[in-house]
């Protein structure tokens, strides 16, 4: 598994309460430079000893730091149980596309499940990092990325691409990939070489229900669960509505001239 985080280092915080995990999230600081580990005041002396000028320290409960790690920072590593980050973390979820990417990773480093967040808040990717960086297993439960097929919300991240479409055309399009339904895909701008290193990196080949296509106006769009549009262009006169609620576009950046 390759990865790479989509948020700078500087923007992920780790989590530990417990004095070996504190051990751990010096490990962790130092494969990602930059992150900072939060603590409780009384491990400060073990906390600034695992991470050098990363740590901060806190008085009160844990769970009272949450809203100031939701706010300031876009990854976490919670090295802290996986029911006791739910109940932690519960009263202050809002939405996938708002939630950081949270990632829970055991004392002994066997395991990093990302449980927030996987795919657009960067946990699934964060998670891949630590399996690198420790050994450890990534737990990965997002359909797409058990299966290894396409992941319609991280298609082309890792080149600069960004899409364009709503929350229920996401979801429609997701189930049509995971579920095995006919799906177009019409690349026309933007590099070919995006499906080894899609999503933490595929090794087979391109799923057998999408079908490839080099112009969107090949497209019978009747004929199709959903339909992934790669281009630059804008939409052609009536195809907005030939393409309602089953498209998602994706737009590559400008080539440097």
């Amino acid at each position: 598994m390759s990865a790479q985080l989509p948020f700078p280092n500087e923007r992920v915080a780790i989590v530990s309460i417990t004095k070996h995990g504190i051990a751990l999230a010096g490990r962790v600081v130092a494969a990602i430079p930059g992150a900072r580990l939060f603590a409780p005041e009384k491990f400060r002396a073990e906390a600034e000893a695992a991470a050098p000028g990363a740590a901060a320290c806190y008085t009160g409960k844990t769970g009272d730091q949450i809203p100031a790690l939701f706010a300031g920072f876009d990854g976490i590593v919670a090295i802290v149980s996986l029911g006791a980050v739910v109940r932690l973390i519960a009263p202050h979820l809002k939405a996938k596309e708002q939630d950081p990417g949270i990632v829970v990773l055991d004392e002994g480093a066997r395991y990093a499940i990302p449980m927030l967040s996987g795919h657009l808040g960067g946990a699934n990717a964060l998670a891949g990092v630590l399996a690198a960086a420790l050994g450890a297993q990534p737990v990965l439960t997002t359909a797409s990325d058990a299966r290894e097929t396409l992941a319609v919300d991280l298609l082309g991240r890792e080149l600069g691409w960004t899409f364009d479409a709503s929350h229920d055309e996401i979801v429609r399009a997701s189930a049509a990939v995971v579920n095995d339904e006919p799906v177009a895909l019409v690349q026309e701008a933007g590099s070919v070489d995006w499906w080894t290193r899609h999503a933490n990196g595929r090794s087979g080949p391109l799923p057998a229900n999408l079908k490839r296509f080099a112009r969107l106006e090949d497209v019978d769009p009747e004929k199709f669960g959903a339909v992934l549009w790669i281009s630059r262009r804008d939409l052609p006169a009536g195809w907005a509505e030939r393409l309602k609620g089953r498209r998602v576009i994706y737009r590559p950046p400008q080539e440097a001239a």
